[in-house]
């Protein structure tokens, strides 16, 4: 199966998902986009068919589709998608955006890369916030950038934490909302209205973590525990629907082992028989056990898709055990 990452660079530790090009810390943007497969430009030129008086296809006069337009890649001409008034965003550009965050405001780089041929992109920092739950449990402030030239997500900038016992990804979100900067591609891309707005959303990491530790206090009883998964997983108050199948209830069992003493820190202070630990659980299956064709697959999701709104359901549900 082909990869759906395309091309990655990544500092420090190799990722979960094994993949990518590995740089020393603190490299320059250009040496990022060069490792990471970002060097590339979207072009674009106007829809094209050849109009003919019969099914021959041989002979005909080629004519333009008004307001359509391919995009493609600059350096192996492959199409990306079809669209109309669609403002890109470009890989470098992507990059760009933390380079005065790098130069200035003590950001550090840690992954960027491709996926889907080049019809997403992003890059994630470490902010160099962090903080640590009951002694041992740290987890770390980042910002994942993210876009895609194929209409399936926004230019998102994303605060995002992640747990570091397990390297489990959570965005950071308060009252329900998440915290994600969102630009669609109907409107062009401001680089620095969008810092502007996440200055707001980053001072929200001292709010965040206090909630996560209140979580890392609420112990909780076996049957609520039983209750939370089922809501999460199976969006129930009780009993798993028939019509999901045997997918939830492997899930099921799977999440309860893992937040039993399976899970990569599952026997840590903060997360046993806590509501962090059911969260815990939950994000660990999402970013490293949930099933998936491939481990590109379940990266996009967890980050952009499915997962990504599993693990918001799951904060959401443990917050309220904690409320």
């Amino acid at each position: 199966m082909a990869h759906l990452v395309e091309t990655m660079a990544y500092t420090g530790q190799t990722p979960w998902h094994e993949l990518g090009n590995a740089l020393p810390k603190k490299q320059p943007i250009d040496v990022w986009a060069q490792a990471a497969g970002m060097q590339w430009h979207i072009r674009e030129t106007p829809v094209r068919y050849l109009a003919t008086e019969d099914d021959s296809h041989l002979y005909g006069e080629a004519m333009e589709f008004p307001d359509q337009k391919v995009l493609y890649r600059s350096d192996t001409k492959a199409p990306l998608s079809v669209s109309g008034r669609y403002q890109v965003v470009q890989p470098k550009e992507v990059l760009e955006f933390y380079r005065d965050l790098t130069e200035v405001s003590g950001y550090e780089l840690e992954t960027a890369g491709v996926l889907k041929g080049g019809r997403k992109f992003w890059a994630l920092a470490r902010t160099g916030k962090s903080s640590v739950l009951k002694g041992t449990d740290v987890v770390n402030g980042y910002l994942l950038l993210a876009t895609s030239c194929d209409g399936t997500l926004a230019t998102t900038a994303t605060p995002t934490t992640i747990r570091v016992v397990c390297n489990n990804t959570l965005s950071i979100a308060l009252g329900g909302t998440t915290s994600a900067i969102k630009v669609p591609h109907s409107t062009s891309f401001d680089a620095q209205a969008v810092k502007k707005q996440l200055g707001i959303a980053v001072s929200q990491w001292d709010s965040f973590m206090y909630r996560m530790k209140t979580l890392s206090e609420r112990k909780v009883k076996s049957h609520e525990a039983m209750n939370y998964f089922l809501k999460v997983l199976c969006q129930t108050d009780g009993h798993i629907d028939p019509v999901q199948g045997l997918t939830n209830e492997r899930a099921l069992k799977k999440v309860q082992a893992m937040y039993e003493g399976q899970g990569r820190g599952a026997e840590l202070q903060a997360a046993k028989g806590t509501a962090w630990g059911l969260l815990s659980a939950v994000t660990e299956f999402v970013d490293h056990e949930r099933r998936a064709r491939s481990q590109e697959y379940r990266l996009d999701s967890a980050w952009f898709g499915q997962g990504a709104a599993l693990k918001q359901r799951a904060l959401d549900h443990a917050l309220q055990l904690a409320s």
